[in-house]
C-alpha cells in the first residue's frame, strides 16, 4: 500500500557523477586563471543545467569550489609577480562590509533595474576594452585618494555580490583596468586574491545552512586547481591586445547569460501572477 503523500519521504537528489564535476572544475579553473574571476559564472549554470542543482545550492556549492581554484590561480600569478598585496587588502576591507550591506538590502532594493544596470556596465566595459589596449607596464601609485577609491570599489563589489549573486572579479577587474589604469595581468591576479576571504566566509555560512554540497565543491575545486595555474600563465603570455579582446568577449557572454536569466525570471513572475 502506498504511503499518503503527506508522509512520503522527500526525493533524494542522486550524487552527480565525479567525471562531470571534474570536467566542470577543469574548465572553470582555466577561465578563473585566465580572467581573474572565481569561476562561479561557469560553475553555477553548469551544475544547474547539467546536474540538476537548485539555484541556492548551486550558488553555495560554487562559492566553496571557487576557494581552492582561486588559491591555485593566485599562486600562478605570484610566480609571475603579478599580485598587488596592498591593493588586495584594501579591496577585501571594503568588500567585507559591502557584502553585509548587500545581504541586508536584498529584500529592500528592486533587483531587476540594478541587474540591467550591471549588464549595461559589462557591455560598455567590453566595448571599451576592445578599443583601448591596457598598459601592461602600468603601476598603481597608492595615494590616499587611490586607497579610498579601492575601498569604495570593494564596498560596491560586496554590495553587488550580496544583491545579485555575482562574483567580485567580474566587476573588480574591468574597473581596475579601465578606471584605475592597472596592468591587466596584475588586476586579474589581485582580484583572485581579494575574492578568497569572502569565499571562505560565505562557504562556512552556506555549509551551516545546508546550502553547499561540499563533496561536489571539493571535486570541482581540486580539478580546477590543475588548470587555474595554467590559465594564469596564459594571461601573462598573451599579448595585451589579445588578452583585452578575449576578456571583452568573456564579459559579453556573462552579460548575455545574465540578461537571459533576468528575462526568464520576469516571464516566470508574469506566469505566476496570471495563474494567481
Amino acid at each position: 500500500m502506498t504511503a499518503p503523500a503527506a508522509t512520503r519521504a522527500p526525493a533524494v537528489r542522486p550524487a552527480p557523477p565525479l567525471w562531470k564535476l571534474a570536467l566542470i572544475g577543469l574548465v572553470a579553473g582555466l577561465l578563473s586563471g585566465a580572467f581573474g574571476v572565481g569561476g562561479g559564472v561557469l560553475i553555477v549554470p553548469a551544475i544547474v543545467l547539467l546536474l540538476g542543482f537548485d539555484q541556492r545550492l548551486a550558488h553555495g556549492t560554487s562559492l566553496a569550489a571557487v576557494v581552492p581554484i582561486s588559491v591555485s590561480g593566485v599562486v600562478g600569478y605570484l610566480l609571475f609577480d603579478a599580485v598587488d598585496l596592498p591593493v588586495a587588502g584594501l579591496l577585501v576591507a571594503g568588500a567585507a562590509g559591502g557584502a553585509v550591506v548587500g545581504a541586508r538590502l536584498l529584500a529592500r532594493i528592486p533587483q531587476p533595474p540594478l541587474r540591467w544596470l550591471f549588464i549595461g556596465f559589462m557591455l560598455l566595459a567590453a566595448a571599451r576594452l576592445v578599443v583601448e589596449i591596457p598598459d601592461r607596464t602600468a603601476t598603481l601609485d597608492l595615494t590616499v585618494g587611490v586607497a579610498l577609491a579601492l575601498v569604495a570599489l570593494g564596498v560596491v563589489t560586496g554590495v553587488l555580490s550580496g544583491l545579485l549573486g555575482v562574483g567580485g572579479g567580474i566587476f573588480m577587474v574591468p574597473v581596475m583596468i579601465l578606471f584605475l589604469e592597472m596592468s591587466d595581468v596584475v588586476a586579474k591576479g589581485t582580484s583572485l586574491l581579494a575574492v578568497i576571504p569572502t569565499g571562505i566566509l560565505a562557504t562556512w555560512t552556506n555549509h551551516r545552512r545546508g546550502n553547499a554540497d561540499l563533496r561536489a565543491a571539493a571535486t570541482m575545486g581540486l580539478a580546477g586547481t590543475a588548470t587555474s595555474i595554467l590559465g594564469a600563465a596564459v594571461a601573462v603570455w598573451l599579448p595585451p591586445r589579445t588578452a583585452a579582446v578575449l576578456f571583452a568577449a568573456f564579459l559579453t557572454l556573462v552579460a548575455l547569460r545574465m540578461a537571459l536569466h533576468a528575462v526568464a525570471q520576469r516571464r516566470a513572475a508574469r506566469r505566476e501572477q496570471a495563474d494567481g
